[in-house]
């Protein structure tokens, strides 16, 4: 049974359908599950989406297909791709997508010239991913879509920026829940923490985290917490409330840990 996920900033809009009935219709058989269609728009949307997919798309069986349709339409600078990266295809626009989401260069490039996007120019998903997805499922060769592209945007996640006393990262990325998930990797905190006490601050706000907890559940109801998540980075939450929310936070805003010696 082929896997098709779905990742666009339609909401509820009747486009979502409009793609399920040309991949039902394609193939009939076809599993299809909706990853977001709450992702922002613009330049916002594009790493947004690309920090959901990196993370959840390697819990899917090998060969499922990722339609990722943000901030999507054609320029010429930017050509509709599909790649092939760690057993797994993957749709979208040369946009920044494919440099977030991939550690290295995929097995398999191309530019997709099979399907126009004339039907529907605003919408490629529509006209060229679910095509595109279509071909895929049905056992097409990812080579048959177009020519070879190698040449697409290699950008990459904003690091943290650290000093021998002070993390300064920044928002990625907002879950259902409130929480915040920001580019601080357990692993650079480890490294610069070396034991010591440490406060995390919260942007615009006196409130300060003093601890690393392990369950939401550590701390009372109403206060935040910093955990950990499954992908190794720094998560603000509250428990049983939304702390995005709560503190206004946005992403891009600057989350940041000090550190001091005994």
């Amino acid at each position: 049974m082929a896997i098709v996920t779905l990742t666009t900033g339609w909401v509820d809009d009747f486009y979502v359908a409009a793609m399920k009935g040309i991949l039902l219709s394609g193939i009939p058989s076809v599993q299809v599950i909706d990853m977001s269609h709450n992702t922002p728009t613009f330049s916002t949307g594009i790493s947004y989406a690309a920090y959901l997919v990196k993370q959840s798309y390697k819990f899917f069986p090998a060969n499922t297909i990722h339609i990722i349709s943000v901030t999507s339409e054609f320029h010429k600078k930017r050509p509709f791709l599909a790649a092939y990266y760690n057993e797994h295809y993957f749709l979208g626009t040369d946009n920044g997508l494919f440099g977030l989401l991939f550690d290295s260069s995929p097995e398999n490039m191309v530019r997709i010239e099979k399907f126009s996007d004339e039907l529907s120019p605003n919408y490629p998903a529509l006209s060229v991913f679910a095509p595109a997805a279509v071909h895929l499922a049905n056992q097409g060769d990812i080579s048959h879509l177009g020519s070879e592209y190698t040449d697409y945007q290699r950008s990459c996640m904003a690091l943290a920026t650290i000093s021998s006393s002070q993390i300064t990262g920044t928002i990625i990325y907002i879950n259902a829940f409130g929480n915040v998930i920001t580019n601080i990797t357990r692993d650079d905190f480890d490294r610069v923490c070396n034991g010591r006490e440490f406060e995390i601050l919260l942007q615009r706000t006196k409130r300060k985290i003093t601890r690393i907890s392990k369950y939401f559940q550590d701390v009372s109801e109403g206060e935040l917490l910093a955990v950990f998540n499954i992908s190794g980075f720094l998560e603000i939450a509250m428990n049983k409330g939304k702390v995005a929310e709560m503190f206004r936070l946005e992403l891009d805003a600057n989350i940041m840990i000090k550190f001091f010696d005994k």
